[in-house]
């Protein structure tokens, strides 16, 4: 089974939930607004993705940030502020028993599954 991390308002979340859904592949999706993510996590997914990755500075709330919140920023202070902002996370966040993947395409999951 695979755990797929993101928020139910997502466009692209809701098209990676369909698109495994309709090929049957047993999948959860956790709404990271109702179940907070750990610090280990994002470190594991930093660690798998490069921090930079992780964090969507296209995002409303990026742009929302104190400029003291988004100057000098690294791994560790984009964990706290991803931990206290789950909606700065790029998504949705694929996690699998070998990889983690960021983001959808279908061509994209095609080629893990």
């Amino acid at each position: 089974m695979v755990t797929l991390f993101g928020i139910k308002n997502c466009d692209k979340c809701r098209a990676a939930v369909k698109w495994l859904g309709a090929r049957d592949i047993e999948h959860e999706f956790v709404d990271v607004r109702e179940t907070p993510l750990t610090e280990a996590q994002l470190e594991a997914w930093q660690d798998a993705l490069g921090w930079e990755a992780v964090v969507n500075k296209r995002s409303t709330t990026w742009k929302q940030l104190d400029e003291a919140d988004r100057a000098d920023l690294d791994a560790e202070k984009s964990r706290k502020l991803i931990l206290i902002n789950p909606t700065l996370m790029k998504r949705p966040v694929l996690v699998t028993a070998d990889a983690v993947y960021q983001g959808f395409t279908e061509a994209g999951y095609s080629n893990i599954f």
